[in-house]
């Protein structure tokens, strides 16, 4: 099974690039789906269309994407176990934890819009979209850069 897998790196490298692309777009978007939801009366249409957008980013494209990329990425490192010796592979991981929890918070505000049940502000929703992008900016340093 090793072998298959650094024999098809490339691949699974690209494969892994395409779910983090995907994951990230869906981290950024819905957040921002948040800021314009607080604006939105509770029952109103543009509440239940906004809670029908967000169920589905997050169901549809930003869960199996997160799925993807755990897989890609953890079968790229039983390839290759070297890459544990790598400080930056560890400060990556590290960041990808973090953003795991982002996407935990993201999922359960998701069920509080659900329930009509929100008690945050849009400013903290702006914030709280900031989180993905710090952590991308770094993830991105870590992999091009590997300064340790």
């Amino acid at each position: 099974m090793q072998m298959f897998l650094l024999t098809h790196f490339q691949a699974i490298l690209s494969i892994h690039v395409i779910a983090i692309i995907s994951w990230m777009a869906g981290m950024l978007y819905l957040p921002r789906l948040f800021v314009y939801h607080c604006g939105a009366a509770k029952g109103s249409e543009m509440s239940e269309t906004f809670k029908v957008m967000e169920r589905r980013l997050l169901r549809a494209i930003i869960n199996p994407a997160m799925i993807v990329a755990w897989v890609a990425g953890v079968a790229m490192i039983y390839a290759n176990p070297m890459l544990l010796q790598e400080g930056w592979l560890h400060a990556k991981v590290t960041c990808v934890l973090l953003l795991q929890v982002v996407h935990a918070m993201l999922a359960r505000h998701r069920k509080q819009f659900e329930r009509d049940a929100n008690v945050h502000s849009a400013r903290y929703y702006r914030w709280l979209n900031e989180a993905p992008t710090v952590l991308m900016i770094v993830i991105v340093v870590m992999v091009i850069a590997k300064p340790f």
